[in-house]
């Protein structure tokens, strides 16, 4: 089988994405900017995926060192580095520098390399972020000339950066766009902002819940449509969805939980005056605050119709994420 490089292995997004590789018999060479998250992650796939096919290189996305090497041999590459982070950084440059440059660095280096395809990790918020209430598709863009934050800006830039290195060559570029990922980790650092998110609630400190809705995805369904997106044919040069055509509420994610058992999980909406306050003082609210009161639906048909999603029951999602988080909690339950 063909030899697959796969940036941010070490990941939560990605972690799923090696299972999902290995499975079906790929090889997969996975980037790690140092070796000590190496042996770690083996072991956290070994539970779900034969790992005889995994290999690891050492390569930064801010340096040019490691990625003529890793890209040898390789007909595919995901890159999927890119954490899910709404905090709002002191210099927004933390976040767009990596995203942008990083992401044109692997595509030059897949480029030299003659690699077939490559897969990029996207989010919706590269589609949705600055606009209004409403239904939006493939074709949407984010709006980075208004106060969108650091994360949306740092999504939108990285990928319009990725089109824009692909025109006019022979390298294929397919692009998936996740929104809010839920499901189990496999034993990444689970510090995602859904994962930041349901923590909270389950341990009590989140006694208020933002407005928020969001088009939400399990984990699972996002790494199987990343290595549909690298082999399907029809699917190059194509944004594709990963998210639920409607917006769910962060209060339907609470009430889920508190029905599985989860009994610190409050179901009360907090003002959006209050929010705004508070987010004078605290980074982590004031990222979410361009997204309070706001609920994007999706266009996600091409995702059914190209790469044959079958969408995991969120309901599943949300409770199986919530046992990984707290397995004392889920056992006190069973």
């Amino acid at each position: 089988m063909d030899r697959v490089l796969l940036t941010g292995v070490t990941g939560y997004i990605g972690q799923h994405c090696a299972a999902e590789l290995l499975r079906q018999g790929y090889e997969v060479v996975g980037t790690v900017r140092s070796r000590v998250k190496a042996d770690h992650t083996r072991v956290a796939i070994a539970r779900v995926a034969p790992v005889d096919r995994l290999s690891f290189v050492e390569a930064d996305l801010l340096s040019d060192k490691g990625w003529a090497e890793a890209m040898k041999g390789c007909t595919f590459v995901m890159h999927v580095a890119s954490p899910f982070l709404l905090t709002e950084p002191t210099d927004e440059s933390e976040l767009i520098t990596p995203a942008v440059e990083g992401t044109q660095r692997v595509i030059a280096a897949a480029q030299r390399a003659h690699v077939k395809r490559l897969v990029l990790t996207s989010s919706t918020f590269a589609m949705i972020a600055g606009k209004d209430s409403g239904r939006y598709g493939p074709e949407a863009w984010s709006d980075t000339n208004a106060p969108i934050g650091a994360y949306a800006k740092s999504k939108t830039l990285a990928e319009r950066a990725a089109w824009e290195a692909v025109k006019g060559g022979d390298m294929e570029l397919t692009v998936v766009n996740p929104g809010a990922v839920f499901g189990p980790s496999l034993g990444a650092a689970m510090d995602g902002q859904s994962v930041t998110m349901m923590t909270a609630m389950i341990n009590g400190k989140m006694p208020m819940l933002p407005d928020m809705s969001m088009g939400m995805v399990d984990v699972r369904d996002v790494a199987r449509l990343h290595v549909r997106a690298m082999t399907t044919d029809g699917a190059a040069g194509k944004r594709f969805i990963a998210a639920s055509a409607e917006p769910i509420e962060m209060t339907t994610v609470a009430k889920v939980l508190k029905e599985a058992g989860y009994s610190k999980v409050s179901t009360r909406k907090a003002p959006t005056m209050l929010l705004k306050f508070m987010g004078l003082f605290d980074a982590e609210v004031r990222g979410m605050l361009p997204f309070i009161g706001k609920a994007a639906a999706y266009n996600n048909q091409a995702t059914f119709d190209v790469l044959q999603w079958q969408p995991t029951p969120l309901e599943t999602s949300f409770r199986e994420m919530a046992a990984a988080i707290a397995p004392s909690a889920a056992s006190n339950m069973a």
